[in-house]
């Protein structure tokens, strides 16, 4: 099958697309390639090519508010397609701060052109990647029927899209599929997220700043969330339904660092307060992807810090910087 896979070359994009390649499935990937204002643009090159030894398909670098691009990517490209599977987002609350109407553009008016490009060439599905973030404050056990109370902009604007794109099943024009991933990590990162910058902290010997000891987040590694993201878009039982997509295990912030710290043997841990700024939240119930299609996470976190650790490590970019 055919697939349209947007944000294709990012972090999760482009395991996703490397699973369903493995699958023997065909990709055709729009990726803007930007740094969001914030990643080094040597880090972004270097991560870049080494995604893209990871899969086989071409990378049509689009910005997707660039409309007219992207009728035309759609246009050459559609044919045949199963679904649209929308990754590319601005990823995190930081990203949205610093440039709130950019985000709104990407987030908002992209996300209905690519819907009524989705509509008008008659794809049957659209798959919307989300954030467990629209949950706002939870704790353990909170299920995809739970009440959304998202706070900061990041959470609003992805709630918003999960509406905007049922709006468009309510209507008849496709079906649709929901992910709500929660802390994702592993190779092929960006330096700035939370488990990157513990491991990078330690390998520099430095203090690693824990904003509240006793926050926990569902650390899960890219590749349990790239296979939950491909069973749910390859599955018959996944239509019209959200899905959390995350190991299912809350860990603190604290014990995170203070492993990582041990596994490294350098750095220290320093207990901050908590941000203010980012709901408290725990682990998210898969009991739905589960049941509907055999999501089974497999890697916890000292398998997973490990892994990373060690690509850091063998990493020449990395190696350099270090």
């Amino acid at each position: 099958m055919r697939y349209i896979v947007t944000g294709g070359a990012g972090f999760i994009g482009h395991n996703v697309v490397r699973k369903l390649e493995e699958r023997g499935h065909e990709c055709f990937i729009i990726d803007s390639n930007t740094n969001y204002g914030f990643v080094y643009k040597a880090e972004l090159e270097y991560l870049t090519q080494e995604r893209k030894k990871r899969m086989r398909a071409n990378i049509h670098y689009v910005d997707l508010r660039e409309h007219k691009q992207i009728e035309d990517f759609f246009r050459t490209f559609s044919g045949g397609c199963s679904a649209v599977i929308h990754l590319a987002s601005f990823p995190r609350q930081k990203a949205v701060s610093k440039n709130p109407i950019w985000a709104s553009d990407v987030m908002g008016s992209a996300l209905v052109n690519l819907l009524e490009l989705t509509r008008a060439f008659r794809i049957p599905k659209f798959v919307y990647i989300s954030s467990s973030m629209v949950y706002g404050d939870f704790t353990d056990g909170v299920t995809e029927d739970a009440v959304c109370k998202p706070q900061g902009q990041y959470g609003i604007m992805k709630l918003m899209g999960e509406d905007l794109v049922r709006d468009y099943t309510k209507r008849g024009c496709f079906d649709h599929t929901i992910i709500r991933p929660s802390a994702v990590y592993g190779e092929c990162d960006v330096e700035d997220r939370v488990v990157s910058k513990f491991i990078l902290t330690a390998l520099r010997g430095e203090p690693l700043k824990v904003n509240g000891a006793t926050e926990r987040l569902d650390f899960t590694h890219v590749d349990d969330t790239a296979m939950g993201i491909t069973q749910a878009v390859l599955s018959a039982n996944a239509a019209n339904k959200t899905y959390n997509i995350t190991r299912s295990n809350g860990r603190s912030l604290s014990e995170a660092a203070h492993m990582i710290v041990d596994m490294i043997g350098k750095g220290t841990v320093e207990l901050c307060d908590r941000d203010l700024s980012f709901p408290s939240r725990g682990a998210l119930d898969i009991s739905a992807a589960q049941q509907d299609f055999d999501y089974a996470p497999k890697m916890d976190i000292e398998q997973g810090f490990a892994d990373y650790i060690k690509w850091f490590k063998n990493s020449n970019y990395w190696k350099a910087k270090l």
